[in-house]
């Protein structure tokens, strides 16, 4: 009988799908694919009808990736008032290192991804397609910042180098400067020698693993010793991270630090 009680219980509850975004195909004329966009709008979205929201653009957005974390980690977020309402928008891989990497003249660079060097085209298929397809779908603001963790990372330092006002802000978790016998770090002090102003903020971390910390060691003293004018920026260390598990915490720093919620005043 017990069997039978929870057999009908069982028959009479109803599922339903837990939603927590949404999806989107853009058919893109610059990278010749379609890619997958997930999206999660903040409660505010809706609560506020009127009101037009930041985005958080992010790089490995697929919800089998790193999408469906990073939006958990916004939703507390904003939920516990240390985060301002942001829309996050990720961006789904398809060939995930030929569209993060740059060219790279490092034999075993080479070797590892004989198809690299598509990151000029990914950040044109961003720019000239999908930010004005978010912008023309939701009601956003003007403000927008992107992050990345790993080559990830290293392509959203590109980015700042290559096309600084895409975005406000820019985050890098970890991010592969390794890459080109550590090209990026050289090209942008190159670039700040000649135009010492970058007026946009910049938060980059390293796991305990010292050959990535090495790399962002030397990417913020180029910084200290560029003396560069305008560019809020903030570099941490995690000794106790890994690779692997850098990206909540720093994203959890990063997004409090940058997308703080103003304080309330007592009245």
């Amino acid at each position: 009988m017990l069997v039978l009680a929870a057999q009908a219980s069982h028959a009479q509850t109803q599922v339903k799908p837990l939603i927590i975004g949404e999806s989107l195909e853009l058919v893109s004329k610059v990278v010749k694919e379609t890619r997958r966009i997930n999206v999660y709008l903040p409660e505010a979205y809706t609560a506020q009808a009127a009101s037009a929201f930041p985005v958080v653009y992010m790089l490995d957005g697929g919800v089998a990736e790193d999408f469906l974390h990073i939006a958990g980690l916004m939703q507390v977020s904003m939920a516990n008032g240390s985060m301002r309402p942001f829309i996050l928008v990720g961006i789904e891989n398809t060939v995930r290192r030929h569209d993060l990497t740059g060219p790279s003249e490092n034999a075993l660079d080479k070797k590892e991804v004989p198809n690299l060097g598509g990151s000029a085209l990914f950040r044109q298929f961003i720019a000239d397609e999908l930010i004005p397809e978010i912008e023309q779908r939701y009601r956003t603001t003007k403000e927008r910042a992107l992050v990345g963790e790993s080559l990830a990372g290293l392509f959203t330092l590109e980015c700042l180098l290559h096309a600084p006002d895409l975005f406000q802000t820019y985050i890098a978790i970890d991010p592969s400067l390794w890459w080109n016998d550590e090209a990026l770090t050289t090209q942008f002090a190159e670039k700040l020698r000649k135009q010492p102003r970058l007026a946009k903020k910049l938060y980059f971390a390293s796991a305990g693993q010292a050959g990535m910390a090495n790399v962002a060691n030397k990417f913020s003293d180029m910084l200290k010793a560029s003396q560069v004018q305008g560019l809020d920026w903030t570099y941490e260390n995690y000794p106790k991270e890994t690779h692997a598990s850098i990206y909540h915490p720093a994203a959890l720093t990063a997004f409090r630090q940058l997308f703080a919620a103003p304080v309330k005043t007592k009245k």
